[in-house]
C-alpha cells in the first residue's frame, strides 16, 4: 500500500505519531510530505487549538501527558505556536528523508530547542549535510515545493495535521493511527452500511457564524 503523511513540525502530535509511521513504514510505503498547517486552517476557516486559550493549555498538558503515557522523550520548545518555516524548509532542502525528519523533530520536540530561524537550526542543518542553511531555506524550489505539498494536502481534503492519506481516505492525528491500522488489515473497514450511512450523513442544523 501507499500512502502520503502531511505533518507540519510545528505539531507535537506528529512528533508523536513520527516512530509509528517510521515501524509502519515495514508495510507501507510512505510518501513524507511537509505542509504549512496555518495555510491549512486558513483555507478550511479554523483556528488552531493554540489560538484557542483553554484548548491551548488543555492541548499543551495532553501532548506531555500522551507523550509520558507513550515513553516518548518530550520538552516543548521555548515558546509555542513558532513560525515553523524555516523547518519545513530545511527538511524539504535535505530532501524529506527519515533521517532529516527525525533530526528536526528530536531538535524541537525532544531536545526542547527553537527552530524558527536559520540560526536556531543551524547545528541540525550541518549534520544533514546542509551548510549553509540560509541559503537552502531561501532557495525558490524549497518555497515552491512547500507549496505544492500544501495544495496536494488541500487537494487530498486534509483539514489537520498529521494526517495519512491512501486510497482516498483521510486519517487525521496521531490517535487514528490504530484506525488506520485496522484500515491495512482490512481496506473494506469503510465499506459495511453503517460506515457508509455516515459518509452521507444529512446535517440537523448549520451553526451561523459571526463575521
Amino acid at each position: 500500500m501507499h500512502a502520503r503523511w502531511y505533518f507540519d513540525f510545528i505539531s507535537p502530535f506528529a512528533y508523536l505519531q513520527w516512530p509509528r509511521i517510521r515501524a509502519l513504514s515495514a508495510q507501507v510505503t510512505f510518501d513524507y510530505r511537509p505542509i504549512l498547517f496555518a495555510a491549512v486552517l486558513d483555507q478550511h476557516g479554523q483556528k488552531g487549538p493554540a489560538e484557542i486559550a483553554g484548548k491551548r493549555t488543555f492541548t499543551y498538558r495532553f501532548v506531555q501527558w500522551r507523550a509520558d503515557r507513550l515513553g516518548i522523550p518530550l520538552r516543548f520548545p521555548p515558546a509555542h505556536p513558532f513560525n515553523p518555516l524555516a523547518a519545513l524548509r530545511l527538511c524539504i532542502a535535505a530532501g524529506s528523508t527519515p533521517a532529516a525528519i527525525t533530526a528536526i523533530f528530536d531538535h524541537i520536540w525532544r531536545d526542547g530547542a527553537r527552530a524558527d530561524d536559520a540560526a536556531a537550526l543551524a547545528e541540525v542543518a550541518r549534520g544533514l549535510g546542509v551548510h549553509d542553511v540560509e541559503a537552502a531555506i531561501a532557495a525558490p524550489e524549497v518555497k515552491a515545493a512547500l507549496k505544492r505539498n500544501t495544495e496536494a494536502a488541500l487537494a487530498d481534503g486534509v483539514f489537520g495535521v498529521p494526517s495519512i492519506v491512501t486510497r482516498d481516505e483521510v486519517f487525521w492525528g496521531e490517535d487514528a493511527t490504530e484506525m488506520f491500522e485496522a484500515f491495512l488489515a482490512d481496506p473494506a473497514l469503510f465499506e459495511g452500511a453503517e460506515m457508509q450511512r455516515l459518509r452521507d450523513l444529512p446535517e440537523g442544523v448549520r451553526r451561523k457564524v459571526a463575521r
